[in-house]
Order: structure tokens, then sequence, then C-alpha cells
């Protein structure tokens, strides 16, 4: 059995990367978690990896459903929502990682999350059950659910008023 190409091999020069070293380190890369096929490339690619190799092993390796967008989309969804983020957020970070807007609307729709329950969720988390009165309180809060990724309706929803801003 061959061995695996590492890094320093790649950029040095001293060896020819086959679609077989491509696909040992596509494979390996996949056994550990879920890739979306962008970052699968970017990351072969940055091993030393010949571009037309990558998009060959690729190819088969969607085709024989070793790597699929849509797993991976619905396992980032799964597990950013364990993290207490929002959809804006893992909408945002599916698509810095190439994944079709299609596929991110089925994952985020797949999962079937209440999202204001969620951002409620995240906030009494971080700052408990009271919902603060004062103005600069309440601020700091949406500004948290903001950047966690809820959209303004579902951080109205979780502060509880539908009247704020």
């Amino acid at each position: 059995m061959r061995a695996r190409p590492s890094a320093e091999d790649a950029s040095s020069g001293e060896k020819e990367w086959t679609e077989a070293d491509v696909e040992t380190v596509a494979v390996g890369l996949l056994a550990r978690r879920e890739h979306s096929r962008e970052e699968l490339a970017r990351k072969l690619a940055a091993r030393g990896a010949p571009p037309e190799a990558i998009e060959a092993v690729l190819d088969r390796l969607v085709a024989r459903r070793l790597q699929s967008d849509a797993r991976y989309a619905e396992s980032l969804v799964s597990s950013r929502l364990g993290r207490g983020q929002g959809p804006v957020r893992i909408r945002r970070e599916l698509a810095q990682q190439g994944v079709e807007a299609s596929l991110v609307d089925e994952a985020l729709d797949a999962c079937g999350e209440d999202w204001a329950a969620a951002a409620r969720e995240v906030r009494r988390r971080k700052f408990g059950a009271e919902v603060p009165t004062a103005w600069k309180d309440k601020a700091r809060q949406m500004r948290f659910l903001e950047y966690r990724g809820f959209t303004s309706e579902q951080i109205r929803a979780a502060m509880g008023d539908d009247d704020l801003a």
C-alpha cells in the first residue's frame, strides 16, 4: 500500500500526485467529518494536489456518495443548532463553504427548528430568565442575538416584545 503523500512532499516537489493519492487523502478527510465539495477541494489544493486530479476525484466521490453537500449542510446545521447559532449565521457559513442556496434552504427547513424559541433559549442561557426593562440591557442582549445569527423578528420574539424596532 502506498504511503499517504504529505504536505511536505507536495510542497517540495519530491512527489508527483496521482489520482489515487488525491483520493486517499480526500477519503481520509471525509472519514473524520463531512466536508463540502469546495472545502475538500481547498484542502487538497493546499496540500499540493493538481486541480485536474482534484476535480476528477471529487466527481467520483460524489458519484459514490462519499461526499455530499446536502449531507454536509444537514450536519453543519445540526452542529450549529447545538451551539445556539441562528439561521442567518448558519446560512452565511454554508455559503462560505460553497454550498448551494437551495441545499442550505433544504437543510434549514429539514431541521424543523422553531427559531424564535431557539433565540429565546439562547438569550435565557446567556442572560437568565428575566427579560430586562432598561433599554441599554435590551440593546446589549439584542446585539448578542444578532451576532449569533438570529433575524430581527426572532430577536423580538426572544425579547418578548414585538414592539421593539
